[in-house]
């Protein structure tokens, strides 16, 4: 069985993934697979960004997002007669002529990845190039966001060839069992710079703490007095800076979001 294996520790947000996958499909039918991508409105393949933190301590998370082609297919139980079916390689397609009319084909994926073609009256959503996969003489013989990937961030081909120890999928919770696959998506972080108000210096060498329900964190300011307690579960923190007889305790939640704090006065 197909699936992808997408690795966010080497994307840079270049969206050539992205730019790959319209020129694909938008304006060109891939007949019996889809029906053209309108040039606006739907992205098949979308690269979304992420800023996370604040202040001086931010973050920007690149993530492409596609169909996930569940095994456990939302979309599938959705569809009358037959408008959604999975290949024997199993890529999930939408029927472009069967599928006409049948709204509730989008409405059912939990990942917003189908969208509504209003001219043509269909849902419409990645095929995983299923029509480049099928043609023997064709020159691209995968996806085209995998083959325009110059970075190698989008993988893909049998499960069993592909490495997936230590990956994730997205909402594991809706139970739908996704064929696209995660390297590195982001956990939540505290970082902050530490400085001594009275010596009006950076802090090197504090210890900081984080320590909850989840587990304790523990770093070091580094020679520049900045901190950073990554891969965090969402909890709510009890952090802790200290040095040289000098304590520092706060509250901090990462139930929401990434906290990039305001300098931290060690007094």
């Amino acid at each position: 069985m197909k699936a992808f294996l997408i690795d966010l520790t080497k994307c840079v947000g270049c969206h050539d993934c992205q730019i790959g996958c319209k020129d694909e499909h938008c304006d060109q039918a891939w007949m019996p697979y889809a029906e053209a991508e309108p040039e606006v409105g739907q992205f098949w393949l979308k690269l979304k960004q992420f800023e996370r933190g604040g202040g001086s301590h931010v973050r920007v998370t690149y993530m492409p997002t596609l169909c996930n082609h569940c095994e456990n297919a939302p979309c599938m139980a959705a569809a009358k007669d037959g408008a959604v079916y999975r290949r024997d390689d199993g890529l999930v397609i939408i029927d472009p002529v069967k599928s006409k009319g049948q709204r509730a084909i989008m409405e059912a994926c939990p990942y917003h990845c189908i969208y509504w073609n209003d001219a043509l009256d269909i849902p419409q959503k990645c095929t995983g190039c299923a029509h480049l996969l099928d043609d023997v003489d064709s020159p691209i013989r995968v996806p085209r966001c995998v083959d325009n990937c110059h970075v190698d961030v989008i993988l893909f081909g049998e499960e069993s060839d592909l490495d997936l120890e230590g990956t994730e999928v997205l909402h594991p919770e809706y139970g739908t069992k996704p064929r696209v696959f995660y390297r590195g998506l982001p956990k939540k972080f505290i970082a902050a710079t530490v400085y001594d108000p009275e010596a009006k210096e950076i802090v090197e060498g504090a210890k900081v703490t984080a320590a909850s329900d989840e587990g304790t964190f523990t770093t070091e300011t580094n020679s520049w007095g900045d901190f950073c307690l990554d891969g965090l579960p969402e909890a709510d923190w009890k952090l802790t800076v200290e040095k040289d007889g000098k304590t520092l305790v706060m509250d901090v939640s990462t139930r929401t979001k990434d906290q990039g704090l305001p300098d931290l006065a060690l007094a």
